[in-house]
């Protein structure tokens, strides 16, 4: 799954989703991640609070950079092979085998970018909101 250069290769789109899942349990994990980190009255003089929701943060915020930035790889390399098959069906416009590869394509590109914002927005709200 992942290429040479640590980024991870979308070719086998359900592998890919399945890394993305595993790369996401930082953020279906914060409600009890902020519960865990921050403490309760009677340990507050022995946590430092700031600290610790201050290395939760970047912990997420870290999680978020690489997860989007395989999101990225994803769409660009997606992106490329829909140039590449238009290019192909523009030559043999009936060939339903490039007409049905290329719809396959096209239909990777938008869940991972819905996706990739709605979990960003959800656990950095539940951070701030703390």
């Amino acid at each position: 799954m992942a290429a040479a250069g640590g980024t991870l290769n979308c070719e086998d789109f359900s592998m890919f989703q399945e890394v993305l899942k595993v790369m996401r349990t930082i953020d279906d994990r914060i409600v009890h991640a902020l519960n865990t980190t921050v403490p309760t009255v009677s340990f507050s003089g022995k946590v430092d609070a700031t600290q610790t929701c201050k290395q939760l943060y970047e912990s997420m915020i870290e999680a978020h950079l690489s997860r989007d930035k395989a999101i990225k790889a994803c769409i660009a390399q997606t992106s490329e092979v829909v140039g590449h098959l238009r290019e192909e069906r523009a030559k043999d416009s009936e060939n339903l085998a490039i007409i049905k590869q290329l719809r396959k394509e096209q239909t990777k590109v938008s869940p991972l970018s819905n996706t990739r914002s709605l979990i960003n927005k959800r656990s950095t709200m539940f951070i701030f909101f703390m």
